[in-house]
C-alpha cells in the first residue's frame, strides 16, 4: 500500500510506484485530498494499474468498509511524502481521512518518508511526533537533506524513489526471512584493500566486494545489525540499513574491525556467551603484502631507468588476528583459491581457529571476481555436527542466504 499525502515531493511517488512494480510488488494507491492537488489520481491508476482510492466512506465498497478491507489487504504500508500535517495526525491517533483511518487499522508493517520544509522538520512538535511514531512502532525513513524547493537547504527532503524503493524492499524481504540472526551484531569485511607504493600507486587486487556486500544484506534481512568494512574501493552501493565504514589499507581495516567489535563485546548482555551475540565474517580480500616504505613523493621512472624494486613486507592477518583477540566471538571465514581449495579451506579453518569457512575457486570465470555468481563449499570446525555443505553455483544473494541459514545452524549449537 502507498499511501502520498500533499506535498511537492509527491511527484516522486509516481517513480516509486513504479520501481516497486518493477520489483514485483502489487501497489495500491491511497492519496489524501491535498495529494490529490500534485499528483492526479489518473496517474497513479495508470502506473499501477489499481483504483486510486481517496475518500474514506466509499459507498462503492463491500459493506461501505472500504478502509478495513484495503488496511487487511496491506502486507506493508508506506506513506512517501508523510507531510508534517499528517505525521500529526497519526501521532495524535487522528483518523479523520481515509489514509489515517487505514493506519490505525492495519496489522501490517508502516513506513513513513517525512518530507517538509528544513524548518518544520527541525521544529521541536515534529521532532517529537517523530519520536512518538517510531515508539508506536511505524518504521521511520531519514529524510534526505540538500536544496529544497523552496529554496532552503537542510533535512527534510524525499529520498530518491530508488533509495525509497531499497529501503522498502530491505522491510519486506525482512518480513519474508527467517529471523534466524535476530539481536546478532555481525562485522563484515568486503573488498580489496589497497596498499600504497607513492602517492598514486598502489597494491591491490581484484575483488569487487560483491559478495560481502551479498551477505551484509542477507545478515540484515536476518535480523541482525550488521557493520560493514569495505575496501574504499568498492562502488556499490551501500544496502540499506547496514553501517558502512570505508578504509584503505589492511592495517586501517584491521583497527576499524577491533575498534567496532571492542564497541560491540562491551554492549553485549554478559548473561549470554558471545557466539550468540557477536559474528565476525571476513569475505575481504586483504593484500598479503605492503611496501616497507611508501615514497612521499610519486616515483620517476627516469630515475629508476634499470628497472624498480620494491621491499615488501607481510601485512597483518585480519582474521586470525580477530579470531586470536576476540574468540568467544562467532568466526567465519572466506578462502578464494585458485587450486586445491579442499586442502587450503581446512588448513584456514583450522589454523585460524575458525567456526565456518566457505571457499570458491576463482579461477573459474563463471564464479570469480566480478561475477555475479559463485558456488561454495563450506566447512565447519570440529566441534559442530556437519562438516560440510555444498552449495551450488547461484546469484550472490542466493548464496549469501544460503551461508546466513549456515550461521544460523551453528548458533542453534552454541
Amino acid at each position: 500500500m502507498l499511501g502520498i499525502t500533499g506535498g511537492i515531493a509527491a511527484y516522486k511517488s509516481a517513480v516509486l510506484a513504479r520501481l516497486l512494480i518493477k520489483a514485483g510488488c502489487d501497489v495500491r494507491v491511497v492519496m489524501t485530498r491535498a495529494a490529490c492537488e500534485f499528483i492526479t489520481p489518473l496517474t497513479l491508476q495508470a502506473l499501477t494499474g489499481n483504483e486510486v482510492h481517496t475518500e474514506l466512506l466509499d459507498a462503492e465498497a463491500e459493506r461501505g468498509m472500504g478502509h478495513i478491507e484495503l488496511a487487511k489487504w496491506a502486507d506493508v504500508m508506506v506513506i512517501a511524502p508523510a507531510s508534517a500535517n499528517t505525521l500529526a495526525k497519526l501521532a495524535a491517533g487522528m483518523a479523520d481521512n481515509l489514509l489515517t483511518t487505514i493506519c490505525l487499522a492495519t496489522s501490517a508493517k508502516v513506513l513513513l518518508a517525512p518530507a517538509m520544509n528544513q524548518a518544520m522538520y527541525a521544529h521541536a512538535i515534529t521532532q517529537d511526533n517523530l519520536a512518538k511514531l517510531h515508539n508506536f512502532g511505524y518504521h521511520i525513513i531519514t529524510p534526505d537533506a540538500g536544496e529544497q524547493a523552496c529554496g532552503d537547504v537542510g533535512a527534510g527532503r524525499l529520498p530518491e524513489p530508488e533509495d525509497l524503493c531499497e529501503q522498502i524492499l530491505a522491510v519486506i524481504k525482512k518480513r519474508s526471512t527467517p529471523q534466524v540472526l535476530a539481536g546478532k551484531s555481525v562485522i563484515i569485511t568486503a573488498g580489496a584493500t589497497t596498499e600504497p607504493i607513492d602517492p598514486v600507486r598502489f597494491l591491490s587486487n581484484h575483488s569487487t566486494g560483491k559478495m560481502g556486500f551479498a551477505l551484509a544484506a542477507a545478515c540484515r534481512d536476518a535480523g541482525a545489525d550488521v557493520v560493514l568494512v569495505s575496501g574504499k574501493r568498492v562502488s556499490l552501493p551501500t544496502p540499506a540499513g547496514v553501517m558502512r565504514i570505508n578504509v584503505g589499507t589492511a592495517d586501517e581495516m584491521l583497527a576499524a574491525c577491533q575498534a567496532k567489535m571492542s564497541e560491540l563485546l562491551a554492549s553485549t548482555d554478559q548473561n549470554q556467551t558471545a557466539k550468540n551475540q557477536v559474528i565476525f565474517i571476513g569475505t575481504a580480500a586483504v593484500a598479503d603484502y605492503k611496501t616497507a616504505n611508501v615514497a612521499t613523493q610519486k616515483i620517476k621512472k627516469t630515475a629508476n631507468e634499470g628497472g624498480l624494486s620494491l621491499q615488501l613486507v607481510r601485512n597483518p592477518d585480519i582474521l586470525a588476528l580477530m579470531s586470536k583477540t576476540y574468540p568467544d566471538a562467532l568466526m567465519v571465514g572466506f578462502a578464494a583459491e585458485t587450486q586445491d581449495t579442499e586442502n587450503y579451506a581446512k588448513g584456514k579453518l583450522a589454523a585460524k581457529n575458525l567456526d565456518m569457512i566457505a571457499c570458491n575457486d576463482v579461477s573459474n570465470q563463471a564464479i570469480g571476481f566480478g561475477s555475479d555468481d559463485n558456488a561454495m563449499t563450506v566447512f565447519f570446525a570440529e566441534r559442530y555436527q556437519k562438516a560440510r555443505t555444498v552449495l551450488p553455483q547461484a546469484s550472490k544473494a542466493q548464496i549469501a542466504a544460503s551461508l546466513v541459514a549456515c550461521m544460523g545452524e551453528i548458533l542453534a549449537q552454541s
